[in-house]
């Protein structure tokens, strides 16, 4: 069966190449290091010699959530290397705000997953370990681990059960792939659980590493700045939103006639910027982007302000008074809440979050999170805790306590890890 799932990356290349160009037409990231997918990394700067440790982090979400991982790393061993790989040009853009001055992390693409360009990749690095962030697990990144005897960590890992019946369907691929880890530092113990049915073979209940994550300073002055530039108006933050979910949001908006708070939306991916923006002008709303509002106070007709950047969502959730995690409104499975309570925001996600399904429920037990039912019931506690001051304060507190007491996992993961590395 791996023959031919590695038979039809070959067959599939060509596709998959044309894909990169047409969506760089969006995402220029996307048309560069095409090299380096393909098992070639003469960019990357390496000796080839400095032992290196090897963290695979695929986009956005699980680079930031990787910050404490590496941070812990680095410090462990301050003799070695670290390199950061990702799938997503936004992903290699966060690694780079984060790392960017740290000269011991370097950064590449991963190779498509045939076993010639992995096989190469582990050649030409040579990794002491390979830390897998979440979800990534590819059956010829595992085959060729093996192969090369580089024991594979899946840290921070979290399976759906959805996840886990899809996985379940091709066998011979995916239960070898989990058989041949090392270890793996679950989420949670429903996590744990459906790593373990899917066949890996050392698993430990470690927690959240986004639990870990610091807000960083410089983004909390960023958003005290935004806060300054919003003027006296209440903010209701609409972040990591996905396709379809902005007009909903939009349209439940036109619905009820507060001109008093400002609306702000924050896609999750950066090429949908202009779309969004145009489904905010065609709605007759009066709109200001991130991108080229300056410093200067928003005017007071302002009605939409448009998050268009990367790397600055925690100061975007500094800068509100009360956040909404997107992805959560259709069935897409949620996003990441953590960093929204963490800097004491009171949270509303929608019905869907089955990808940080024990997160939401605990924020919402905790009484940090409220779960709404669509959009116009975001609304509604939306305007509610907007206009109540002592409420939404509490419950900022609570989400805030909330984030504190389940810190600790990257200290838990580490004692897996350190064990592993040669």
């Amino acid at each position: 069966m791996r023959l031919i799932y590695s038979l039809a990356w070959w067959f599939a290349l060509p596709l998959v190449l044309l894909r990169l160009f047409v969506r760089g037409r969006k995402e220029p990231g996307y048309r560069l290091h095409i090299a380096e997918r393909l098992g070639f990394y003469g960019g990357v700067r390496y000796d080839g010699k400095t032992p290196l440790l090897w963290v695979h982090a695929v986009s956005v979400g699980e680079t930031r959530a990787a910050q404490p991982l590496i941070d812990a790393l680095l410090a462990a061993y301050p003799t070695h290397q670290l390199l950061l790989t990702h799938m997503t040009p936004t992903g290699r853009a966060t690694g780079k705000d984060l790392f960017g001055k740290q000269p011991r992390v370097l950064q590449s693409f991963l190779p498509y997953d045939t076993g010639w360009m992995v096989g190469r990749f582990l050649r030409t690095f040579q990794p002491r370990i390979c830390v897998l962030m979440e979800t990534e697990v590819w059956p010829n990144v595992m085959a060729q681990c093996v192969r090369y005897d580089v024991p594979v960590a899946l840290v921070n890992a979290r399976l759906s059960e959805r996840s886990l019946k899809k996985a379940l369907k091709f066998p011979s691929l995916f239960v070898e792939a989990a058989a041949a880890m090392s270890c793996v530092a679950a989420q949670t113990e429903s996590d744990a659980q459906r790593v373990k049915q899917l066949g890996a073979p050392d698993v430990h209940v470690t927690g959240s590493i986004k639990f870990d994550v610091t807000p960083p300073a410089e983004m909390l002055q960023r958003g005290a700045l935004l806060r300054a530039q919003f003027g006296q108006r209440k903010v209701l933050a609409c972040a990591n939103t996905r396709d379809g979910e902005e007009t909903l949001i939009l349209d439940a908006l036109l619905a009820v006639n507060r001109p008093d708070i400002l609306l702000m939306i924050v896609p999750r991916h950066p090429q949908r910027f202009d779309d969004v923006a145009q489904m905010v002008r065609a709605r007759g709303l009066s709109l200001a982007r991130r991108s080229t509002a300056g410093s200067a106070t928003l005017d007071a007709d302002v009605r939409v302000f448009l998050g268009d950047s990367m790397g600055e969502m925690f100061a975007y959730y500094s800068a509100c008074d009360l956040a909404f995690v997107g992805g959560s409104l259709l069935p897409l499975g949620g996003h990441n809440l953590i960093e929204a309570s963490a800097v004491g925001k009171p949270v509303l996600v929608g019905p869907h979050t089955f990808n940080f399904a024990d997160a939401a429920e605990n924020a919402i037990v905790a009484g940090g999170a409220i779960r709404v039912a669509n959009a116009a019931n975001l609304w509604q506690q939306a305007i509610r805790l907007l206009d109540d001051d002592t409420a939404r304060h509490a419950m900022g507190l609570k989400a805030q306590h909330f984030a504190q007491q389940h810190g600790g996992a990257t200290r838990r993961t580490m004692s897996l890890l350190m064990p592993l590395i040669k």
